[in-house]
């Protein structure tokens, strides 16, 4: 693929209002992130990288296939496993564009799920419990040559999983609360159930609201909080999302 990278951003939640004045909203934060990574790949974000954005939540406003080269499904505080209608439009927009060979696909926890579902395998809650803050994930081989690292380091927010691969999709890693930590098939899709996009002040926020709304547990909290300033590979892996709209 060519650029500059027509990448449409589904915007699958808004984020709080704290995080909304600091950081911006999704397409916001992807676009901090998706330029960061650009701009240590030598290349030119505002030549090689033209960024949309689609509320797909309230709106249920789409791109118009001919004119994107990808497609970025966010995060999102709602379930991948539900019935709502703009969460069953969402789905049914994923398996028409894996059934077409152009425009690829990247997830992103919930986006992640979305993927799965998509593909047809089990997603929902998790038996083991929620991910908080930085955390490892443990690589495949595949995972190791997509990434260009041994291990990634991610922050993470969810306690819904994709309960196992699809069929035709290569394995990128995994951790022990998480055996399906991200997905690839070439020229399809590209998938991590963790944050790139996150950073040290958003998920600061998230884990003290979701503390006092009753969400998280106290120590649960503070362990997530002694965890959120280490260091992680966000842009890395957002370089592996641009390399990976780069192949032929």
């Amino acid at each position: 693929m060519k650029t500059p990278l027509r990448i449409a951003i589904l915007q699958c939640d808004t984020p709080p209002p704290d995080v909304i004045a600091e950081y911006g909203k999704y397409d916001r934060i992807f676009t901090t992130l998706l330029e960061t990574a650009a701009e240590a790949m030598g290349l030119s974000p505002k030549h090689d990288l033209e960024l949309s954005a689609f509320d797909v939540v309230t709106a249920q406003e789409y791109p118009d296939i001919e004119n994107i080269d990808a497609v970025l499904i966010s995060g999102s505080k709602h379930n991948s496993f539900d019935n709502d209608p703009w969460i069953l439009k969402l789905v049914d927009f994923t398996q028409k564009l894996l059934e077409q060979d152009r425009v690829r696909i990247i997830g992103v926890c919930f986006g992640h799920q979305i993927l799965g579902r998509a593909l047809g395998v089990k997603v929902g809650r998790s038996d083991n419990g929620w991910e908080i803050s930085v955390l490892p994930v443990e690589l495949t081989a595949k995972g190791k040559e997509i990434f260009q690292q041994d291990r990634l380091a991610i922050h993470q927010m969810h306690k819904d999983i994709v309960f196992e691969y699809p069929e035709d999709v290569e394995k990128l890693g995994g951790s022990p609360r998480c055996l399906v930590q991200g997905m690839y098939k070439q020229g399809k899709l590209i998938s991590v159930q963790g944050h790139p996009e996150f950073n040290q002040g958003i998920v600061t926020h998230l884990v003290k609201m979701r503390a006092s709304q009753g969400i998280f547990e106290d120590e649960q909290a503070r362990d997530a909080l002694e965890r959120v300033g280490k260091p992680h590979d966000g842009v890395n892996i957002a370089k592996a999302f641009l390399r990976f709209l780069l192949e032929d």
